[in-house]
């Protein structure tokens, strides 16, 4: 099947329907995104917002979508990639909704966006 992906993901191989189409309906699977994503969520958020810096098990950072000036207010959890901005009280649960509210995107803009960087998803679609 041309949509098919395998893919290898914490020492077990997997067969995906991430992005499954069935006429003109795409079916976005965001658990497994976030499953994919997981595994590399500390170089995700790096890369996402890189004048931030490591405390414990967060990322604490300035939010690149508002006028914000020093870290402190805004801060990731670098295992459940669950997000708030304290001075806003902004917040998410996943790496989706974080790649979604820092890109200004719909989460399943950022969903495929994400699994083009994970390799579950041809650019073309």
């Amino acid at each position: 099947m041309k949509n098919k992906r395998n893919y290898y993901c914490n020492n077990h191989l997997k067969d995906t329907k991430s992005f499954r189409v069935n006429k003109n309906t795409e079916i976005i699977e965001f658990q497994e995104i976030n499953y994919l994503a997981s595994s590399i969520l500390p170089s995700l958020i790096h890369e996402l917002l890189p004048n931030g810096r490591r405390e414990g098990n967060e990322w604490v950072a300035i939010n690149p979508t508002r006028n914000d000036l020093k870290l402190g207010s805004f801060k990731i959890n670098l295992i459940t990639g669950k997000w708030s901005d304290f001075a806003t009280n902004d917040k998410g649960g996943d790496i989706i909704s974080l790649y979604a509210y820092i890109k200004k995107l719909s989460q399943s803009e950022a969903a495929k966006l994400l699994a083009i960087k994970l390799g579950v998803r041809d650019e073309q679609r």
